[in-house]
């Protein structure tokens, strides 16, 4: 039986008096996976809803198979019911498909096939068994424990109540809930937070098998280019949505050769402009013959300068007008990547360290041996959840006492980007924040505006209306703007768009000072450049 497409056209939807859609189309067919990515705020979760048919739109319309399943934010069933509930409820179609089909074989059984009800059963018995195949419905009950392992839940009781389970369990039970229905049409939002690595490789191969229409709305750029075959880029452009074929590293090299043709048509309307603009001002005062006619040759003369001076007239106009016309439509300069130039070390050491830590302990939280920071380091902190990543951060910045010795080198300047960005004046704008922050002169000379951090409507909102991430953004650009000699960033691509991440991480290249990230970033991690150090999981 054929899996039927989904498909949305022209949606528009409005929350809060902000258009978040506005004319997004979107069709994928059986068989395709398609990933959402942009800016937080961009309308990937709320495009999401729409297609699941829990948001109403305000305008356009939405075709979707039957059976569509939605990962979202809360799981539909009460605290109190346990994992066996879910899972049951999970298996309760492929359980009825093969009872279905037992009862129909036993009728077919029992009716001749010349009898008036047999071609009705057998029909019937060829829609479920097309049904039951496309579910996999024989294999359901053991697809179930198979789910539960590679979820990281496997050795949970499943007597346990949803209440008694963490929030990143109740995220991964709803998502094994849900690759065990194996629906048409499955809606993805986030899927891999609260996954470690060896969970997040198992989603992968599970959504990559599924014969559905699969759509994911992700950050996760190891996730977007193992699974997707397409991906739609909901950031605002001039002709709408983009669509790109192909995972995350065609994408990328995509979207590099979009910005090369950017720079380069940049490049060439300015040169042009400069052009037009030279021979506006000054072929107007060009006159072919500057002198005077001999007397024998007045009417000759006067001939022809009227022919040149009409021809100087007819090329001005067109100068002029070309120049108006790409005046008005000359493409913007493109906004320049992340940069961390970090102001040139003063006063090192004589071998260039900047901290030595020894025996460094903080209780049930961190116990590190030994770290040696130098003024050029590059060292990447990985580990499980509860490692004390984030604990050895605020050590090195100073923001937490820790049993042991730590040495720092005289007047280091330190800045810790944490997981919350948090501001004392919530009222004040970000441009405002940002000048009071880095002073009035850094400002100036690095604008926030060109950080290409915060869109332009952005900066003159209050910090406190501001997302999650557009706050951590500004706490980003506050960093960048006034590098100090030792850069320590906690899960720096939380909250990033893919393609800010991809600057964020180009920016963490060679160069002056030195730079210490915290991250589960699969797609960072398997490209870092320096050091690394793996924190052992809490005992």
């Amino acid at each position: 039986m054929a899996q039927p497409a989904l498909s949305a056209s022209d949606l528009v939807r409005s929350l809060g008096g902000r258009r978040v859609l506005d004319g997004v189309s979107l069709t994928a067919a059986p068989g395709h996976r398609v990933g959402l990515i942009g800016e937080n705020g961009v309308g990937k979760s709320t495009l999401l809803r729409l297609l699941a048919g829990v948001d109403e739109p305000d305008g356009g319309a939405v075709t979707r198979p039957a059976d569509v399943g939605f990962l979202h934010q809360e799981m539909p069933f009460d605290p109190a019911a346990t994992i066996a509930d879910v899972l049951d409820e999970a298996l309760r179609e492929a359980r009825e498909d093969l009872a279905e089909l037992d009862r129909l074989t036993t009728a077919l059984a029992a009716t001749p096939p010349e009898g008036p009800d047999h071609p009705a059963l057998l029909a019937a018995y060829g829609l479920r068994l097309d049904r039951a195949q496309d579910h996999a419905a024989w294999d359901a009950d053991r697809r179930a424990e198979i789910t539960l392992a590679g979820l990281g839940l496997g050795g949970i009781d499943q007597s346990r109540a949803l209440a008694t389970l963490s929030g990143g369990q109740r995220a991964r039970l709803a998502l094994a809930a849900l690759l065990v229905r194996r629906p048409a049409a499955l809606l993805l939002d986030e899927p891999t937070n609260h996954l470690d690595d060896d969970a997040a490789a198992f989603l992968e191969d599970q959504v990559r098998a599924l014969p559905g229409v699969v759509v994911a709305a992700s950050h996760d750029r190891a996730f977007l280019d193992a699974v997707c075959t397409d991906l739609i880029d909901l950031d605002p452009a001039v002709d709408g949505p983009t669509r790109y074929g192909g995972g995350y590293t065609a994408y990328q090299a995509a979207k590099q050769a979009e910005r090369d043709r950017w720079e380069r048509r940049f490049a060439d309307e300015q040169s042009e402009l400069a052009a037009l603009r030279h021979a506006v001002a000054t072929t107007s005062r060009t006159i072919a013959a500057n002198r005077g006619p001999r007397d024998n040759n007045k009417m000759s003369f006067g001939l022809l300068t009227n022919r040149v001076e009409q021809q100087i007239s007819r090329r001005v106009r067109n100068a002029a007008r070309r120049l108006g016309e790409l005046e008005r439509a000359q493409v913007r300069r493109p906004p320049p990547p992340l940069r961390f130039a970090a102001p040139a070390l003063a006063s090192a050491s004589p071998d260039g360290t900047l901290l030595a830590l020894r025996d460094v302990r903080v209780p049930g939280r961190l116990a590190l041996d030994r770290l040696d920071l130098t003024a050029a380091d590059r060292l990447l902190v990985t580990g499980p959840n509860g490692a004390g990543k984030s604990t050895l951060l605020a050590v090195l910045a100073g923001h937490l006492a820790a049993g042991g010795e730590v040495r720092r080198r005289g007047n280091l300047r330190v800045g810790l980007l944490a997981q919350d960005s948090v501001f004392d004046r919530p009222e004040r704008t970000a441009a405002d924040t940002y000048a009071r922050v880095v002073g009035q002169r850094r400002a100036e000379t690095v604008p926030l505006a060109e950080l290409g951090l915060l869109a332009p409507r952005e900066l003159g909102r209050p910090v406190g209306e501001l997302s999650v991430g557009q706050r951590r953004r500004l706490a980003l650009a506050l960093l960048v703007a006034d590098p100090p000699d030792l850069l320590l960033l906690d899960e720096p691509t939380n909250h990033l768009s893919p393609r800010l991440a991809d600057e964020l991480q180009d920016a963490l290249g060679p160069g002056p000072g030195a730079i210490v990230v915290a991250s589960h970033d699969r797609w960072l991690r398997s490209r870092w450049p320096g050091r690394e150090l793996r924190l052992p999981a809490p005992a």
